[in-house]
């Protein structure tokens, strides 16, 4: 059953960059994927736009939270299309059970320092493009402190030693992070 699944969402994605292709992305893309608790089928994928803190067109260095970012506005946590959330298995991220299958995810900042992950049901947005008829969940994210500054968003995703993994988001100097574990059927 899991392979079925894979497949289609395989087939599903693979239509999604036609679409896109139609903008110009201006950041680099990764995708980063990580399995957790010692099981091939629990695989969490992660495909998101790094934005640089440095401005494309002019090369100055762009203040990012509450400037670029704005406090209490939807952000697409990333660059150019929404960033996509793959899992295998079901998730509990947060508290919050998430399926399995793809999801978007974006980010509500706040200036007190606090802040949201969105995870939505609609894919294949471009840019800032976000409808809130479309979310699934809203989780709240932990924020610290970084003491080296990081010049490219960067997302990441670390196994937790208890069992399951946390999901990290990093960029100047503040790192955001949520805890998930593999809903076990």
């Amino acid at each position: 059953m899991p392979r079925l699944i894979l497949a289609f969402l395989a087939t599903t994605l693979l239509g999604i960059p036609p679409l896109l292709a139609q903008q110009k992305r201006v950041s680099p893309h990764e995708t980063i994927s990580q399995t957790f608790d010692g099981k091939r089928d629990n695989r969490v994928t992660i495909v998101y736009g790094r934005p640089y803190s440095k401005d494309p067109k002019t090369g100055a260095t762009r203040k990012i939270w509450g400037t670029l970012v704005p406090y209490g506005k939807v952000w697409r946590l990333g660059s150019d299309e929404a960033t996509l959330l793959i899992t295998q298995q079901p998730v509990l991220l947060g508290g919050t059970e998430i399926p399995a299958g793809a999801h978007t995810l974006f980010m509500q900042p706040e200036a007190d320092g606090t802040a949201k992950l969105i995870v939505s049901t609609q894919l294949g947005q471009w840019g800032l493009q976000y409808n809130a008829a479309n979310d699934f969940a809203r989780v709240d994210l932990t924020m610290k402190t970084v003491d080296k500054s990081v010049d490219e968003f960067t997302m990441g995703l670390a196994k937790n030693p208890a069992g399951g993994g946390v999901l990290t988001m990093t960029w100047e100097n503040t790192e955001f992070s949520v805890p998930f574990t593999i809903v076990k059927k």
